[in-house]
């Protein structure tokens, strides 16, 4: 039988690993995922459901949420909205579905990334690895963009505004870097789908719109990452 305070009972080592926690009804999938995180250095809770995933961060701190969509019940979208209005903890969305307009509907509902199935288990890892990459806090020198109050550090790949770190997707974090450093420069949707692999305009749209909402005072008329009509987009800064 498992202590009731297991949670407490975790050593030190295991508090230095970063925690992700799996939600998937299936079984089967949930305890691949479990064996193969752990084994590659992570430390992992599970969820059969997003009630149960709900009970897990009551009382536990997470670095990163794997999450399937198709669950019965509250779903994952479902489930990331919700979170999103609380947590800034990166969500990576698994799903059987991977047409377009699956994934724009988990960008819309504020997912980091998303695979879909079948996949093999190493993507999976090296997804994870570039999120909490990306997530954490960088080394403290280069050179910086101006944006109002936010400042983009090129070589930290690090947004902050008013002096504070402001967490960005994998998709946000590759829009503003490209744009950082080629300030003024015009970019096709196209050309952004082709560095993102965002797979449909549609989809960088929605990215730029959430980049929007990061870095200006009213994203409605936006002053830095500006639409420049008939071709694309560009980034003005200070």
């Amino acid at each position: 039988m498992t202590p009731p305070n297991a949670a407490a009972m975790t050593t030190d080592a295991e508090q230095d690993l970063a925690h992700v926690l799996i939600v998937d009804d299936d079984s089967r999938i949930l305890s691949l995922l479990q064996r193969y995180l752990a084994g590659a250095g992570y430390r992992v809770t599970a969820a059969s459901n997003a009630a149960d995933a709900r009970a897990r961060l009551k009382g536990l701190s997470f670095d990163l949420i794997v999450l399937d969509i198709m669950m019965p019940g509250e779903d994952g979208l479902s489930l990331t909205e919700s979170l999103r209005k609380t947590l800034d903890v990166p969500i990576l969305l698994l799903t059987a579905r991977g047409e377009p307009e699956d994934r724009i509907a988990g960008l819309e509902k504020g997912a980091d990334d998303y695979l879909a199935k079948p996949f093999e288990p190493k993507e999976l890892v090296l997804r994870i690895q570039t999120i909490l990459r990306r997530a954490g806090p960088g080394e403290k020198a280069g050179r910086e963009i101006a944006m109002g109050d936010c400042r983009y550090n090129l070589h930290r790949k690090e947004l902050t505004r008013d002096g504070r770190p402001v967490r960005l997707t994998t998709a946000e974090l590759t829009l503003l870097d490209l744009f950082g450093h080629n300030p003024r420069r015009v970019f096709t949707r196209l050309e952004l789908c082709e560095h993102t692999g965002a797979g449909a305009e549609r989809t960088v749209d929605v990215q730029i719109t959430r980049l929007r909402r990061k870095i200006e005072p009213d994203p409605r008329t936006p002053l830095y990452l500006q639409t420049v009509r008939g071709q694309g987009y560009q980034l003005v800064p200070e």
